[in-house]
Order: structure tokens, then C-alpha cells, then sequence
């Protein structure tokens, strides 16, 4: 096995310090953060307990992101989130996530790949929108997420409908942002 595809071990010492086992030397969140994004897995070790710490890391990586004003996540789908540790619906969300961002990550190669040829259309484009369109009607059929707003009446909200509509802007805005990349 490469060196790469093994996450870096990094080990939380109890003075809250983060060791970097591969360069014997202290790393940062920041730094996590850039070996995430070059595409290096991490994983995050208590070295007292040996308890796994790696989502707690990234979760604050995220709320650091989120409070500095690199807003990624709609304060929507932030409720969504909350909504989805208590009810039923617990069970579906992580699949649907990772189900969801497996698309983006396959959308943006993509784009990537015609952007080189030069030109700005994407093949397929239509048919991956559709994809989601459908992974995301299957996901969240039946399912009211209660995304009624404040001082807003429950009764005036068209039901499922409306968070499908929800749902669709937003992917239509990411694929609108996708498209504008050069």
C-alpha cells in the first residue's frame, strides 16, 4: 500500500498539541486542513485513550471555516442537520451526504476535464442534473423536514413540494457556480 492512500496518523497529546507522525513534527488544524485538501485522508488519535478524534477535528475545522465568513453550508441545511439527529430520518442522511458529494466531486472533474478542451459544455450535464434530480426525489419522497420559518404558519407551506424546490435551487446553484469556473 502507498504511503498516500494510508491516512495520516496524527496524534492529539495531552497538552491538546497535534503531532504529525509522518514528519515527526506538530501540525495545526490549518494544516489538517491543507492535507484534506491536496486529497490525504487524516486520522486523528487520542494518545492517552486511543479514542478516534478525527470527526471531532474536522467538525471544528468546518466551524472555523463557517465563523470566518466562508459560508459553504445554507443556514437551511444547517437546520436540516439538526432536524436530522432527532428524527427518523438519522439513519438516511449520512448515505444521502456522501451519496450527494460523490456527485459533486464527479460533476467538478468533469467540468474540469471539458474546461481543457476549451470549451464550456459539459457532456452529460443534463443527464447528471437529472441523476440528482432523482437520487434527491427518492431521498427525501414523503419526508417533511419542517423547514417552515419562523412566524411563518405551518399550514401555508406546500408540504414536500416546497423542500424539493428548496433542494433543486440549491443543486442549481452549484451547478450554476460549477459551470462559471474557469
Amino acid at each position: 500500500m502507498a504511503e498516500d492512500s494510508k491516512p495520516l496518523l496524527i496524534k492529539r497529546y495531552a497538552s491538546r498539541r497535534l503531532y504529525n507522525t509522518e514528519t515527526s513534527d506538530y501540525v495545526t488544524l490549518d494544516d489538517i486542513a491543507g492535507f484534506i485538501r491536496t486529497g490525504r485522508e487524516v486520522q486523528i488519535i487520542d494518545l492517552k485513550s486511543g479514542d478516534d478524534l478525527t470527526r471531532q477535528y474536522l467538525l471544528q475545522i468546518i466551524a472555523e471555516h463557517e465563523s470566518r465568513g466562508e459560508n459553504v453550508l445554507p443556514v437551511s441545511v444547517l437546520n436540516d442537520l439538526v432536524r436530522a439527529y432527532t428524527t427518523q430520518a438519522t439513519s438516511m442522511v449520512p448515505q444521502f451526504l456522501q451519496t450527494s458529494f460523490e456527485m459533486l466531486r464527479e460533476s467538478q472533474e468533469k467540468v474540469m476535464e471539458t474546461m481543457g478542451g476549451g470549451g464550456m459544455k459539459v457532456p452529460g450535464l443534463e443527464a447528471m442534473q437529472a441523476q440528482q434530480e432523482a437520487f434527491m426525489k427518492a431521498m427525501t419522497g414523503g419526508m417533511n423536514w419542517g423547514t417552515t420559518q419562523p412566524n411563518e404558519p405551518a399550514a401555508e407551506k406546500s408540504g414536500d413540494g416546497e423542500d424539493l424546490d428548496d433542494i433543486k435551487k440549491q443543486l442549481a446553484e452549484l451547478q450554476d457556480k460549477l459551470s462559471k469556473l474557469k
